[in-house]
């Protein structure tokens, strides 16, 4: 029988012979038959599934990605109806337009002519006169005079022309310099801490840190009164949040006990369990007990993160904030951060801790991973800054003198109340809740007589700030943000105030002249 005989008789044998010898053909035939020989592991079914994975991929590499064009749903339209469809569109607004009191509101803000400063030339619509007039500012978180420093002016226009104007980059890749490094070595050497991390944005430090270490089903005792920026970082770390009242020593350990005896009956793993509250609360201008909460913590268990953003470099003989102030040991205190765009009048914000917690934010903290670093010049300017303040600790002694005037100028004023502790360079007035305003409840539980009532109270103090403003002081009004949940704008620190801020860069007899002209400002409006 010939060899064509046989293939006519048995085509499908040489159908066979002619595979073999194409797979023989392949190169590295070898290595794709041992493949298929190690995967297949008397296991068809696996061999089966990543034939089909292959070729599904294979399919989806090939296909034609254009065809939709030729989908018979699509409409193809002449020049004519499309000039007519994009004549007639009209594109929803990004936003709600303003209404007729936000727009006179905005336009009524005072506008800074040059450059910002403790004596600034400043602008009104609303204003006596058609020139810019020079004021005292009590209205900027110019604390320590930082803010015109001519030794800050310099070294930004040196480091500007060496490196540039930023940095284009996250600090993990690229943009990280030897003046971040050299900041965070500062830094951590003047709060007295191991270590310690830099972010581009002082808001977004604290937003940042709180979920790097708190996750789902951890806990976390928070002051009612902290800060947005505070509030955001516990909504994103999904933790369980317990408030307890604000600045109230007694409530927060009923908080940390009742966690604690739940704890031991239910007798569940124990889970990540912090305390986080500011040093000086930005919203009222208090300043916490940070001896007594230092105490709970170590009793309770809980690690602690503290807020320093309103009082580092502001607070103590050196300007090393609560700490210094209150002489609590730095160490007794696990986390520390803060914002350093307001004593050192630069950019950014830092948390300073432990070399460990420094290092496990360089990978978890989401701002300082998906953020460019701040500029050099800003990192820079932190450091001359804290240079300037540890070489100057009069500016401390100033600005605790300049505090005592603004608060003895306002506390005869029967008509105010002013939250803020008597040490505070950061001082809130507010009007003194009448008989009618006592019963303030009943105004929470209706939002419309609510804003109302807050509408009326900051019509008032808007005429007291457009008053001081006029006579040559320019304090402001506290902006409202509206908390993460309703409850925490339910007590002192949310209603309306004025925000009047000491400042060192004024001589004693400016700051007495400027509380002069607020008081009289604020007798004028409400009476004696």
């Amino acid at each position: 029988m010939t060899g064509s005989d046989s293939i006519h008789q048995d085509p499908y044998g040489g159908i066979v012979q002619w595979m073999v010898w194409l797979v023989n053909s392949i190169p590295g035939r070898d290595i794709v038959v041992r493949y298929i020989a190690s995967s297949y592991q008397h296991d068809p079914v696996r061999s089966l599934l990543e034939l089909i994975l292959f070729i599904f991929a294979l399919r989806t590499i090939l296909q034609n990605r254009t065809r939709a064009r030729g989908n018979s749903h699509f409409i193809d339209f002449s020049k004519k109806e499309i000039d007519y469809l994009v004549k007639e569109f009209e594109p929803e607004p990004l936003c709600s337009p303003l209404t007729a009191e936000q727009q006179e509101e905005l336009d009524g803000i005072p506008e800074v002519c040059g450059h910002a400063s403790a004596r600034p030339l400043v602008k009104a619509p609303w204003m006596t006169g058609t020139l810019p007039r020079r004021v005292l500012n009590l209205a900027s978180f110019n604390f320590t005079g930082m803010l015109e420093a001519p030794e800050i002016e310099a070294q930004a226009r040196t480091i500007l022309r060496e490196y540039g104007v930023g940095s284009c980059s996250p600090p993990g890749f690229y943009g990280t310099s030897d003046m971040h490094i050299k900041l965070e070595s500062r830094v951590a050497t003047f709060f007295r801490k191991d270590s310690c991390i830099v972010y581009s944005q002082g808001f977004s430090t604290t937003s940042s840190v709180i979920p790097a270490f708190c996750k789902r089903g951890d806990v976390i005792v928070a002051d009612e009164g902290v800060a947005f920026s505070i509030q955001k970082g516990l909504q994103l770390s999904r933790s369980h949040i317990h408030w307890y009242k604000h600045n109230d020593m007694k409530s927060l350990e009923s908080v940390l006990m009742h966690l604690n005896e739940e704890q031991e009956s239910s007798r569940r793993p124990l889970t990540r369990r912090f305390i986080v509250t500011e040093a000086l609360f930005e919203r009222d201008g208090t300043i916490t007990h940070l001896p007594q909460i230092v105490e709970l913590k170590k009793k309770y268990k809980f690690r602690m993160v503290l807020d320093e953003s309103y009082s580092a470099g502001i607070l103590g003989n050196t300007g090393r904030g609560l700490t210094e102030l209150q002489n609590v040991d730095p160490d007794d205190v696990d986390i520390i951060v803060g914002n350093l765009a307001i004593a050192f009048s630069t950019a950014g914000g830092f948390c300073a801790s432990t070399k460990e917690i420094v290092k496990h934010q360089r990978i978890n903290g989401l701002s300082f991973v998906f953020s460019a670093a701040m500029p050099v010049m800003m990192a820079n300017g932190s450091t001359v800054a804290m240079d300037l303040l540890d070489g100057d600790l009069g500016v401390f002694e100033r600005l605790r003198e300049n505090t005592s005037i603004l608060r003895n100028a306002l506390d005869p004023i029967s008509a105010i109340a002013i939250t803020s502790s008597p040490e505070s360079p950061l001082q809130h007035v507010q009007l003194r809740p009448s008989e009618d305003d006592t019963n303030l409840a009943v105004l929470y539980s209706d939002p419309k007589a609510h804003a109302s009532w807050m509408a009326s109270q900051q019509e008032v103090l808007k005429k007291i700030e457009r008053l001081a403003l006029n006579q040559g002081v320019w304090i402001s009004r506290n902006p409202h943000i509206p908390s993460i949940r309703a409850e925490l704008d339910q007590g002192p620190w949310a209603r309306p105030s004025l925000r009047i801020i000491a400042t060192s860069a004024l001589s004693p007899a400016e700051m007495r002249q400027a509380a002069d002209i607020v008081r009289a400002s604020i007798v004028s409006v409400l009476g004696s």
